[in-house]
């Protein structure tokens, strides 16, 4: 990023967020306008984007210099393992672990699925295509053999909440942080049961193939008339920056963002943000952490994973 005459000595990053109203974007935005008000000489600006995979791929070409992705999206980019794109996205690194993602699947109390394996032959509505969770639906599903044994329907939260009650499908997946609108739309509505996806997750072999997810449990009492603990697993939405950022920059930037001060303004912009913590900064991350970031972590107690460094 060139610097224009009047930003002299100023140094100029861009940060690449999400679609407007998105979680991604009101990190992205928030954490940008924090930064350029409290680092000396740096000055970020937000970039909305289509989200995690493109914010991978810019931030791997240089297009920006932070962004916010998937723990899972990162890990198959710097693989070559994204779908339809071998291309290795080495220089991009991870800084921290900012939310959770976990996969809620939702069927009525009535239905008669009481596991996973109970959904052969039905009707399971994964997202919309393209999604991420779709995709994430399509590993899982595949991965425990189901895949190609279910009714896939391409369709987007609410309409599959509305659709759950109408009988037009028999489970809905959502992969997104609760407490989800969605969920709480169908559970309003209905008598709902949220299903397990460990169990069958762990027989299949799932997390060693897929090493971002990790297990989740969403307490009793988040959704009206699901009073037991769900186990599930979540994906992690990650603050990432390309490789050559300057140690410094990333250093300031991680001690400005997760400072008691900073912490509680991004709870302000999105109460997601609760999620954020230095003791719970490495969540997640299955992929080298950047230089100054890690120095961050260390001087503040953490120990980095082999899969980290």
């Amino acid at each position: 990023m060139f610097a224009s005459p009047a930003m002299a000595g100023k140094t100029r990053l861009a940060f690449s967020g999400g679609p407007d109203g998105g979680t991604f974007q009101y990190f992205s935005n928030g954490m940008s306008s924090r930064l350029s008000k409290d680092l000396t000489n740096v000055e970020v600006s937000n970039m909305a984007s289509a989200g995690s995979v493109e914010n991978v791929r810019r931030v791997n070409s240089g297009d920006a210099d932070f962004g916010i992705a998937y723990s899972g999206d990162t890990y198959l980019a710097r693989n070559g393992r994204l779908p339809q794109d071998t291309r290795q996205y080495t220089n991009v690194e991870t800084i921290a672990y900012l939310y959770g993602a976990p996969a809620h699947l939702v069927v009525l109390a009535n239905s008669g699925i009481n596991q996973v394996s109970d959904l052969e032959g039905k009707r399971v509505a994964v997202g919309g295509a393209g999604s991420g969770a779709a995709a994430a639906a399509q590993r899982y599903f595949t991965s425990i053999g189901l895949w190609d044994k279910i009714d896939v329907e391409f369709i987007g939260y609410s309409k599959a909440a509305s659709a759950i009650g109408d009988h037009l499908i028999d489970a809905m997946w959502v992969f997104a942080g609760f407490p989800n609108s969605s969920v709480i739309q169908a559970a309003a509505s209905n008598t709902v049961k949220v299903i397990s996806t460990v169990d069958a997750g762990k027989a299949a072999g799932f997390f060693t193939e897929y090493p971002f997810y990790s297990e989740v449990t969403i307490p009793a009492g988040t959704y009206s008339g699901v009073d037991y603990d769900i186990n599930t697993f979540q994906d992690s939405a990650l603050w990432i920056a390309r490789h050559k950022l300057d140690e410094q920059v990333v250093y300031n930037a991680v001690k400005d963002i997760f400072s008691p001060k900073g912490l509680s303004y991004l709870v302000k912009v999105k109460s997601t943000a609760k999620a954020m913590s230095i003791q719970g900064a490495l969540k997640g991350i299955v992929t080298p952490v950047s230089s100054g970031a890690a120095k961050f972590w260390i001087e503040n107690g953490l120990t980095l994973t082999e899969a980290q460094k």
